[in-house]
C-alpha cells in the first residue's frame, strides 16, 4: 500500500487517520459509516458519475488544495492523476468497506442497473465465462463481479422490489424485479458474466457452487441504509444454466394495522370480534404473494398482551414481532410445520400462528389445538373464503371438526395503488365497467381514475399496494351446512347475504380513487361472483 492510502476500522474517524499536514476534518465524521457522511453537491458535480462508477471512488471532502476520496482498494497512479486533473487538487485516499462504498456511490450518483451495464466493458478478458470451476470461483470474488451483484441488489431495494429474478437464455441473462406484484424487466447483465454472477450469489447464500444440476436453497443478510434485509435464494437448473430467484425481506419494516392494509371500519370491528375469541381457528387465504402472512402479523400485533404467550412457526420468519416467540421450520433437519406444531403445544401457549397449513397432518393438529382451548391462526391457498372449508375437507379433516373449530376466514388479494403524483380522471371508465359486467354502472356519476405515469412511479402509474378482502364469519347455519358437507358454492351463497365479496371491495376502492378499474379487472375479474 502506498503512503496516501489509510486502512480504516469501523471505529476509525477521519480526524484519527489524517496526518498533521492533512486537511482538518470533523471528528464526528466516520469514514466506515459512509451512509452518514454529508457530501457537498458541488464536489459531486466535479467528478463525472461514469468515472466514479467505473473506478469505484467517492469524493468525500476537499480543503486547502487536497481532495479526500474513498476507495475499497489502493488506486492506480493513473486514476489519482485523472482525479487531480479534474479537480485541481492533490488526491488523498481513504480505504472503506466495499459493499458500503458501492451502496453509497449508487445512492449519491443515482447509479441504476441500466447505467451500470451501459458502461460495462464486455471485452474484458478477465470476466469471460469458463467451464473451469476454480476459475469461476475466482471470478465470483473479483471486485467487478462483487460490485455488480451489490448494485443489482441495492437497486432492487431502492425500487421497492419484493423479488429479483435472473433467468438465463441462449443469448442473454434476463434480469427482472417484482415491484408491486408485477415483474419489471431490467437491462440484462453481460452474458459473459453469467457463471460468475450466479456463483457470487451462491457464495453469499452459503450454497454449493459446484452443484449446478440440482435445485438449491440458501439465504443471507445485508445492511442497506441502516436497515437489515434478509434475502432468500433459490436456484433451479435450466437448459441454459441456473435460474436464480431472490426474495427480499426488510426486517425493520413496521407491521401495518388492519386499516392500513385496506380493511374498512365495519370489517375491522368484525375482524377484531373473531380474532379476540379465547379459542378457535382463524384462517387467511389467497394465492402466493397476496399478503396473507402480513395480515396474520397485523392480527398478532393486535391481540398481543403481556398476559398471553404467543408462539409462531414460520417458513421463514418475515417480520420480528415484540413479545412473540417466533420459530423457523427446518425441513432439511426434519423440523416441519407438523413436528413443530406438536412441540409448540407442549410449551403452554395461549395463541399459536402456523405459517401455512400444507398437509393433512398439520391441518389435523391445528384444528385439534383450536378445539382444546388454543387460539390458532394460519393460512391456506384458496381462491376465496368459502373455499377454505372444502380445502380442509379435501385434506381429510372431518367436517364436524371444522364446524366446531373454525371461527372465520379472511380471503384477500393485492391491488396496485394509483400514484398520487400522476393520478388523473379515467376517460375510458365506461368500457371498463362494461367489461366487469356492471350493466347499470355506466349511468352512475362516480368518477374513476387512472395513473398517467411519472418519474415518481417510474412511468407505471402505480406506487404501492392495497388489499381487497372478503371476511367470512362462521355462524350457526354455516356450521350446520359444513357438517352436511355443503359445497363451496352453497357456503358462498349463504355468506353472500351478509358478506362483501372481494370483487365488490375492489370496485369500492376504485370508486374511492385508490386504484384503477383496469387494475380491478386484472386482479378481481377472476374472483367468482355468486
Amino acid at each position: 500500500m502506498n503512503d496516501n492510502a489509510v486502512a480504516l476500522s469501523q471505529e476509525t474517524t477521519m480526524a484519527e487517520v489524517t496526518s498533521p499536514d492533512s486537511p482538518p476534518f470533523s471528528p464526528s465524521i466516520e469514514v466506515a459509516q459512509l451512509k452518514s457522511l454529508e457530501i457537498s453537491q458541488k464536489l459531486i458535480e466535479q467528478i463525472p458519475s461514469q468515472f466514479v462508477q467505473r473506478h469505484r471512488v467517492l469524493p468525500l471532502q476537499s480543503d486547502k488544495g487536497c481532495l479526500w476520496v474513498a476507495s475499497s482498494r489502493e488506486l492506480e497512479p493513473r486514476i489519482t492523476d485523472d482525479l487531480s486533473l479534474m479537480t485541481g487538487c492533490e488526491i488523498r485516499v481513504t480505504l472503506a468497506p466495499e459493499r458500503e462504498l458501492t451502496e453509497r456511490i449508487a445512492e449519491i450518483y443515482q447509479i441504476t442497473v441500466e447505467q451500470l451495464f451501459e458502461n460495462w466493458d464486455e471485452g474484458d478478458d478477465a470476466t469471460q465465462n469458463t467451464g473451469n470451476l476454480h476459475d469461476i470461483e475466482v471470478m465470483a470474488n473479483e471486485p467487478t463481479v462483487v460490485n455488480l451483484v451489490n448494485v443489482i441488489i441495492s437497486t432492487a431495494i431502492r425500487e421497492r422490489a419484493s423479488d429479483i429474478h435472473m433467468v438465463p437464455f441462449e443469448d442473454k441473462l434476463e434480469l427482472r424485479y417484482r415491484v408491486d406484484g408485477l415483474l419489471q424487466e431490467m437491462p440484462p447483465p453481460p452474458r459473459n458474466l453469467q457463471a460468475a454472477i450466479i456463483s457470487r450469489i451462491k457464495i453469499m447464500a452459503d450454497m454449493n457452487i459446484a452443484e449446478r444440476f440440482l435445485p438449491q436453497d440458501g439465504n443471507f443478510q445485508i445492511q442497506h441504509r441502516g436497515t437489515r434485509v434478509d434475502l432468500r435464494v433459490g436456484t433451479m437448473p435450466t437448459v441454459h444454466g441456473e435460474s436464480v430467484v431472490m426474495r427480499l425481506l426488510e426486517k425493520n419494516q413496521k407491521v401495518p394495522t388492519a386499516s392500513e392494509l385496506g380493511l374498512d371500519e365495519e370489517r375491522v370491528i368484525e375482524l377484531n370480534r373473531l380474532v379476540n375469541k379465547p379459542h378457535g381457528l382463524f384462517l387467511t387465504t389467497g394465492p402466493t404473494g397476496s399478503g396473507k402472512t402480513t395480515t396474520l402479523y397485523s392480527i398478532l400485533n393486535g391481540v398481543y398482551t403481556p398476559e398471553k404467550k404467543i408462539l409462531t412457526i414460520e417458513d421463514p420468519v418475515e417480520y420480528q414481532l415484540p413479545g412473540v416467540a417466533q420459530i423457523p421450520v427446518r425441513p432439511s433437519r426434519g423440523f416441519t410445520f407438523a413436528t413443530g406444531l406438536r412441540a409448540i403445544l407442549r410449551q403452554d401457549p395461549d395463541t399459536v400462528m402456523v405459517g401455512e397449513i400444507r398437509d393433512s397432518e398439520t391441518a389435523e393438529i391445528a384444528i385439534r389445538a383450536a378445539l382444546t382451548g388454543h387460539q390458532v391462526f394460519s393460512t391456506l391457498h384458496t381462491n376465496d373464503a368459502s373455499g377454505a372449508v372444502t380445502r380442509l375437507v379435501d385434506m381429510g379433516v372431518e367436517p364436524f371438526l371444522i364446524s366446531s373449530s373454525l371461527e372465520g376466514v379472511l380471503a384477500q388479494r393485492l391491488l396496485r395503488r394509483l400514484c398520487e403524483k400522476c393520478r388523473e380522471v379515467d376517460s375510458e371508465a365506461r368500457e371498463h365497467l362494461l367489461s366487469l359486467g356492471l350493466i347499470d354502472a355506466p349511468e352512475s356519476k362516480e368518477t374513476f381514475h387512472r395513473g398517467a405515469g411519472c418519474d415518481e412511479c417510474r412511468n407505471l402509474g402505480y406506487k404501492g399496494r392495497v388489499g381487497i378482502f372478503e371476511l367470512l364469519s362462521i355462524d350457526a347455519p354455516l356450521r350446520e351446512l359444513i357438517v352436511q358437507r355443503g359445497t363451496s358454492g352453497q357456503i358462498k351463497a349463504h355468506a353472500a347475504k351478509h358478506m362483501r365479496s372481494m370483487r365488490q371491495d375492489a370496485i369500492l376502492k376504485a370508486v374511492a380513487g385508490m386504484t384503477s378499474l383496469r387494475e380491478v379487472i386484472r386482479v378481481a375479474s377472476t374472483v367468482e361472483e355468486s
